[in-house]
């Protein structure tokens, strides 16, 4: 692609992916407890304000960021495993996932719920290992095909980059299509036109650098993940919500501290000034007033309506959680709730984990057949494996386990049991159990039978004497 057509295409989809990124820098602001309160005017009172409102503070509740941990450790803090029916590739799978597997489904699904996309991108490194990453979703300008199966034809990357020799700051491009990457930048404070060809990679028959790089992927090699199947964020149904959460509890707090404040309204005040007053009241306890002029001394304070607020902070909480699909975690929701009582305080969860789950099984899958075919595996049907990661109740789960005894089998008990984490272990460790008993029994009703031996020398009927 010469430089012309990259600029018109730059020019083509930059514009409507600025949109994409201010809500996603917003999510993200929501995400780290940075929400609009923070960043509101304070009001500006004239002369003739109300002298009564001097306490400005703004106090954030990170709801947005609980909500999307909740669904991140629900669904990730055990991740999905994968079986394509053979043990061998299973093996090298989990090994090309690498230890960072578990913390990558953490980011990816953080991302979607802020962006409502995350993006995985995999490449061949230099000493020609598979290596995979999760990619900022700011950066992705995906192009996707017309048909109705929306194909992932080609994917812009965009990032900022500072050039170490003359310290500018550079914004780059990265083309990528099924078969080649090319790459590109401008100095940022530039314009499109002085766009140029950027070398960052090395030709391997030539080592010399090189802004086109190909591959044979056969694939564009970037996976998208979807928040869901409408393809929004998780700030969007909850913002305003959060908003009038954080109004409400600062102003009561901003309340409480005016009425500490006690104001002295003075009429007919016949000291000499302002000190003089508070120092009369503090050492006579008494102040003086001019009575021909009608002179009074009084105070004005706040009313607050506590109970409003009250019912306004718990209907909008109640409203966050609902709108938003969590989980809320108040202790007095809890008590000695049973199993199917606790499953139930995670249906919307789980509903919007579900949702999740949908989308992402496409993407791994596709991460995983290029696992597959990087490694010259066979792989034609692939089973994902998912679970949950919630309060249970151990005591009813243990009391189940156990009236199950003679009725399923035993692997089938432990896999379930609460305090199993490895069945096969547990297994072995039962079969050693057994052998220990079996040995001890055996000591305990025949305690001589390692010690009992016959032989003729000691059984004197095989005494046999020589002839006469």
């Amino acid at each position: 692609m010469n430089i012309d057509t990259m600029k018109q295409l730059i020019k083509k989809y930059e514009p409507g992916h600025t949109a994409f990124v201010t809500r996603a820098d917003i999510a993200e602001r929501y995400y780290h407890n940075e929400t609009d309160i923070l960043f509101i005017d304070p009001k500006k009172e004239d002369e003739n304000g109300n002298p009564m409102r001097n306490a400005d503070n703004r106090i954030p509740r990170n709801f947005h960021g609980l909500i999307v941990n909740q669904k991140a450790s629900y669904a990730f803090t055990t991740p999905p495993v994968f079986d394509v029916g053979n043990t061998r590739a299973n093996k090298q799978i989990t090994k090309l996932l690498g230890d960072e597997y578990e913390k990558n489904c953490m980011e990816l699904c953080i991302n979607a719920a802020n962006t409502s996309i995350g993006w995985v991108h995999y490449w061949i490194d230099e000493e020609g290992q598979f290596q995979w990453a999760v990619v900022d979703s700011s950066q992705i300008i995906p192009v996707w095909s017309k048909n109705l199966k929306q194909k992932l034809i080609a994917v812009l990357r965009v990032y900022q980059d500072l050039d170490d020799e003359t310290g500018d700051m550079y914004t780059c491009y990265e083309y990528w299509t099924d078969t080649q990457c090319q790459t590109f930048r401008r100095k940022s404070a530039d314009t499109y036109d002085t766009l140029m060809y950027y070398e960052i990679f090395v030709d391997p028959v030539s080592s010399e650098c090189t802004s086109e790089y190909m591959h044979d992927f056969e694939e564009v090699p970037f996976i998208p993940f979807f928040n869901n199947n409408i393809k929004t964020d998780d700030l969007q149904n909850i913002k305003p919500l959060i908003d009038v959460y954080d109004k409400v509890y600062s102003g009561f707090i901003n309340d409480l501290d005016d009425i500490q404040e006690l104001i002295f309204v003075l009429s007919g005040y016949g000291g000499e000034d302002l000190n003089g007053f508070l120092s009369d009241l503090k050492k006579y306890k008494t102040i003086k007033v001019d009575a021909d002029e009608g002179g009074s001394v009084s105070t004005l304070n706040i009313e607050i309506p506590i109970e409003a607020r009250k019912s306004v902070l718990e209907a909008t909480r109640k409203a966050i959680f609902e709108q938003g699909q969590g989980f809320d975690p108040q202790p007095e929701n809890f008590g000695n709730q049973s199993g199917e009582a606790l499953k139930f305080m995670y249906s919307l969860l789980e509903m919007k984990t579900g949702l999740m789950e949908t989308e992402f099984r496409l993407g791994f899958a596709r991460l995983v057949r290029a696992i597959c075919k990087y490694s010259n595996l066979t792989c034609e049907s692939i089973i994902q494996t998912w679970t949950r990661n919630r309060i249970k109740n151990d005591t009813e789960l243990a009391q189940i386990c156990k009236d199950s005894v003679g009725i399923v089998s035993t692997k089938t008990i432990l896999k379930n049991h609460p305090f199993v984490e490895d069945v096969d272990a547990e297994l072995k460790e039962l079969q050693k159990e057994k052998e220990e008993q079996k040995k001890e029994m055996e000591a305990q009703y025949d305690p001589f039978q390692k010690n009992q031996s016959t032989t003729d020398d000691d059984n004197p009927d095989n005494i046999q004497g020589g002839e006469e």
